[in-house]
């Protein structure tokens, strides 16, 4: 019997938004039972009938905040490993156009096990963002990094690693 070659490794395709409202960053804050309190931003999962990523992120932000972002920038592109592989997630910076809850939809807000989504403004502060479980730690490590510029990264191509 010949040895099983090693599995190849899932890479899993995502989109995420750092969404500006103003001079404030549109956040999650995250309520799991039995899991400590977190924060993320909205994103998800690069679905087959989504064209591109920027559809992606449209799709995602429409779904998760109930919103529409113009200026939609890609800013990085971070690989955060899993079990069974690699999530790649491609970063955008957007600017809030509108915002209307509820037209939030999906099993984020109709399965009550997977916690709460709780809506945050928070300042462009570098103080206030890393004070948070900021969800990727890779996204932590990139907001560190760029916070204090991020307005003015959206609507300039800046992709990053």
């Amino acid at each position: 019997m010949s040895p099983q070659p090693p599995a190849v490794p899932t890479l899993v395709p995502s989109v995420r938004a750092l969404v500006l409202d103003g001079d404030r960053l549109l956040l999650f804050r995250r309520t799991v039972p039995g899991k400590p309190v977190y924060w993320s931003i909205p994103g998800g999962h690069v679905e087959p009938e989504d064209a591109t990523l920027e559809h992606t992120l449209h799709r995602e932000v429409l779904e998760e905040l109930g919103a529409t972002v113009e200026d939609a920038t890609p800013l990085a592109v971070l690989s955060c490993p899993r079990p069974d592989g690699v999530k790649i997630q491609h970063v955008y910076g957007c600017r809030l156009v509108t915002l209307d809850p509820g037209l939030r939809c999906g099993p984020e807000f109709t399965d009550p096990s997977r916690g709460l989504y709780e809506l945050v403004r928070l300042p462009l502060e570098s103080g206030e963002v890393a004070a948070l479980d900021l969800v990727p730690p890779e996204l932590s490590d990139y907001l560190a990094r760029h916070i204090a510029t991020l307005p003015d990264l959206i609507g300039r191509s800046a992709v990053s690693r």
